[in-house]
């Protein structure tokens, strides 16, 4: 398969997980994109079901497919959340916020009884840190956390958009990019990193997912946690 074959593949298994009458968290992202898709046309054949997305490109996407949207006000909990991520190790470990929106992610998982990932091939690794660790920050903290981020054993790049202007969140913050090559203790740095003032959020998610679906050239790849 193709490794939008293989997105689709995660997606379609996933979307298998809904029952009537759930709330779900909707993921961001290229992969989860494929899901709330699905979960449109299911919603447009009748099933009934509430959303909380993760990002406002999510919750336009499903707005116009027709799935009833609500913010974290209106539910008490979340049944399960779908979501993609950049990078997932063999103990579940992943890396989120390729999107920018890690923070909302993050939230609405910790919120949900169950997650589900979903991603192609590639982004089942040994070990995290190829794909550069997205770090949150507010934007008065920006000028000072770079040189603390890069203590940690990694290059900071504050993320920009293609017109060179600095990329903003949802909420409004900015974005590092750090790459560490190899994160040798992802527990270690999400713990420093949560301690950082004016860190908002990394993206690092440790504990989250209940299940994984990769799709591969031979079909999917389901592991339980």
């Amino acid at each position: 398969m193709t490794e939008d074959e293989q997105k689709q593949a995660a997606a379609a298994k996933a979307v298998d997980y809904i029952e009537e009458g759930m709330v779900i968290g909707l993921g961001t992202g290229s992969t989860a994109a494929k899901m709330v898709d699905l979960v449109g046309a299911r919603v447009k054949a009748g099933l009934k079901i509430t959303g909380v997305p993760t990002s406002e490109a999510t919750a336009n996407q499903a707005r116009n497919l027709g799935i009833p949207v609500v913010g974290l006000d209106e539910v008490e909990e979340i049944d399960l959340t779908i979501d993609g991520t950049d990078e997932v190790d063999p103990e579940g470990r992943l890396i989120k916020g390729g999107g920018g929106a890690h923070l909302r992610e993050k939230i609405v998982a910790s919120l949900s009884k169950k997650m589900i990932v979903i991603a192609e091939a590639k982004k089942r690794v040994a070990k995290l840190g190829a794909f550069k660790l997205p770090v949150e920050v507010i934007r008065f903290a920006a000028p000072a956390l770079k040189s603390r981020l890069d203590a940690l054993g990694c290059t900071a790049a504050l993320r920009l958009t293609k017109d060179g202007t600095p990329f903003v969140t949802d909420e409004g913050n900015y974005i590092y990019d750090c790459d560490f090559k190899v994160i040798k203790d992802p527990e270690g740095i999400a713990l420093t990193l949560s301690t950082l003032p004016g860190v908002v959020e990394h993206g690092l998610f440790i504990g989250y997912p209940d299940i994984v679906i990769i799709g591969t050239d031979s079909g999917v790849d389901v592991t339980e946690y």
